[in-house]
């Protein structure tokens, strides 16, 4: 290639966009993302922040008051039945409001009844006298009045003892929970039989920081040597 035509090649790159033509490659998710993001979760149990979800499987939640299953259910139990207890006697207290309201009516149109009887006398004796007529079709009104919310109390009844009814469930559903708390206590106490041990935990040797072949770089420190050597002293 002549020099001509090797200023030529190169005259013809110098309007070429390299730094354009470079593609951006999508990195995949390296294992070091995924340790920061675990010690991002781990740091917010520590500070109070965790919340436990469906879709995240570690780390698990710790053990504190609002993850302990057991804790949880107890609470569920106690609550629901001090609350359907609570309704219970809200639905007394509505059905005893309606008897009584039902009675009181019941009184009032016995005195409508009388009061009928004693005009349809006097119309009777003065047909020409019109109060007496209109007296007669006012009570006649009040009491049909009378007579339709005493229906309305008596279905009011009806409904607050079906609402009873349909509050059985509650005692039902705290059953299926009481069941459930035995069986993860057996469980529990299953799985702690498993694993125990005869020697006590404070007695065993501690787990090695750093064994070969593991992927972290961690490693014993000064300081573990010094104290281990001071622990191996004092035996």
């Amino acid at each position: 290639m002549t020099q001509e035509e090797l200023d030529a090649l190169m005259n013809s790159t110098e309007d070429l966009d390299l730094d354009g033509a470079e593609e951006t490659e999508v990195k995949p998710e390296t294992d070091y993302e995924d340790e920061e993001r675990n010690k991002q979760i781990v740091n917010g149990m520590i500070n109070g922040d965790y919340k436990a979800r469906a879709d995240m499987a570690w780390p698990p939640p710790p053990p504190s008051k609002e993850h302990k299953v057991v804790h949880q259910l107890d609470d569920v139990t106690r609550d629901s039945e001090i609350k359907a207890t609570e309704m219970m006697e809200k639905l007394e207290s509505i059905n005893d409001f309606f008897a009584n309201s039902e009675n009181e009516l019941c009184v009032i149109s016995d005195a409508l009844n009388k009061n009928i009887e004693i005009f349809e006398k006097l119309n009777l004796k003065f047909p020409n006298v019109k109060s007496f007529k209109e007296a007669i079709e006012v009570n006649n009104n009040a009491k049909n009045i009378i007579d339709d919310i005493t229906g309305c109390l008596q279905t009011g009844q009806d409904e607050v003892m079906m609402a009873m009814d349909a509050m059985q469930y509650q005692d039902i559903h705290r059953q299926k929970i009481e069941r459930v708390i035995n069986v993860m206590r057996a469980l529990s106490r299953y799985m702690s039989s498993l694993f125990e041990g005869k020697i006590d935990d404070e007695k065993r040797v501690g787990s090695a920081v750093h064994i070969e072949g593991d992927t972290t770089a961690d490693v014993v420190s000064n300081d573990d040597i010094e104290a281990l050597i001071a622990s191996l002293g004092k035996k």
